[in-house]
């Protein structure tokens, strides 16, 4: 890590996690299809870690600064972390947020586990206040799918003056456009399966914390519930963190790009966009069914869930039953990828011609 602290951080994306340089030794860390270890060493079973799974939280901890610890998925990673809550925990989170996430909060909410709050994250004043008032914050920046940035500086400080735990999903803009720890956060998440990995290939989450000491409380997290990646999933990740800066650089410069253009185009009522990152939203000038239309009628943009692989998919939120009900009916999530941008927008303008404003 002190090695890579040095180095740009397209350059850490490629070289972190590599094997040892020796003398016919692999250039790239190899799928280890183990489900047990010789006895003696540093592994015994599967649940407790796998080489290609280290070297996956090798590179992803060099790039956020800190010590990751690999996850099945992206929501494994999450419950990790509120299975460390005391019951009856004090946890503020903005809103909307991440639909999986919510749903897992409201649960442990009704359930008594926790003491819930949802803040509008547009609502700067009420969040800091809230922050200096509970155990825990949970952060987004961009929010999912609303594109918000809330007061982060702000409610950190707010948090850490009443010893509050600040988890903060960088899902969106990746440790190359922001990395949480610096900003003070005791938790990074990710949802790996997304921009890290990159090509919708595979299901993983991380977490990534200050000290290999506070790393191993996640480590157990992941024992007992069961909840390590593959060999095989943590190699298609680590290999998809080699282009992690390339594919950003491209999809964000896209974003901009479109964001711009529809601005001013007569069926979008409003463009959000946070001014960096390649995730955006529109909201169609019409009905819940001219956004469904426009969904339903594109070549190049795919009609789909997630976000964050080389091809861009869109999707109206809303079509979820459980996403949050501040998210407009009309809002289209736009996860772009790394094609031309003129083909982006003149498939985006043929699929908007179906609007009626």
């Amino acid at each position: 890590m002190s090695h890579a602290e040095h180095l740009d951080p397209s350059t850490t994306a490629v070289t972190a996690g590599r094997p040892e340089r020796t003398p016919g030794a692999p250039l790239n860390t190899p799928i280890v299809p183990a489900s047990s270890f010789i006895a003696g060493g540093d592994l015994a079973y599967a649940r407790d870690g796998n080489p290609t799974g280290q070297a996956f939280e090798d590179a992803l901890g060099a790039l956020e600064g800190g010590v990751a610890v690999a996850f099945a998925s992206g929501m494994a990673a999450a419950n990790a972390v509120f299975d460390t809550l005391p019951h009856g925990a004090r946890l503020l989170a903005t809103r909307p947020a991440y639909a999986g996430v919510s749903g897992r909060l409201r649960e442990l909410d009704a359930a008594g586990r926790i003491d819930l709050t949802f803040i509008d994250a547009e609502n700067s004043e009420a969040l800091v206040s809230a922050a200096a008032e509970v155990d825990m914050v949970w952060l987004e920046s961009p929010t999912n799918p609303m594109l918000v940035v809330p007061p982060i500086d702000r409610m950190i400080t707010a948090a850490k003056g009443c010893g509050a735990t600040v988890v903060f999903d960088n899902t969106f803009a990746t440790p190359l456009l922001q990395r949480p720890l610096d900003l003070g956060a005791d938790i990074v998440m990710h949802s790996a399966t997304k921009a890290l990995s990159g090509h919708s290939d595979l299901l993983m989450g991380a977490l990534v914390v200050r000290t290999d000491e506070h790393a191993e409380v996640f480590r157990t997290r992941r024992v007992l519930l069961g909840a390590a990646p593959s060999a095989f999933d943590s190699y298609l990740a680590l290999r998809g963190i080699r282009t992690l800066a390339l594919r950003v650089e491209r999809a964000q410069s896209t974003a901009r790009f479109l964001a711009d253009e529809l601005a001013s185009h007569p069926a979008v009522a409003r463009v959000r966009y946070p001014g960096f990152g390649t995730i955006m939203a529109i909201e169609v000038a019409g009905t819940s069914g001219d956004a469904d239309a426009v969904c339903a009628s594109t070549r190049i943009w795919v009609h789909a869930t997630s976000l964050g692989g080389v091809e861009s998919l869109l999707e109206r939120r809303r079509q979820w039953e459980f996403e949050d009900t501040l998210v407009p009916e009309t809002l289209i999530r736009l996860s772009v990828g790394i094609e031309h941008p003129d083909d982006l927008m003149s498939d985006l303008t043929a699929a908007l011609s179906r609007v009626t404003t």
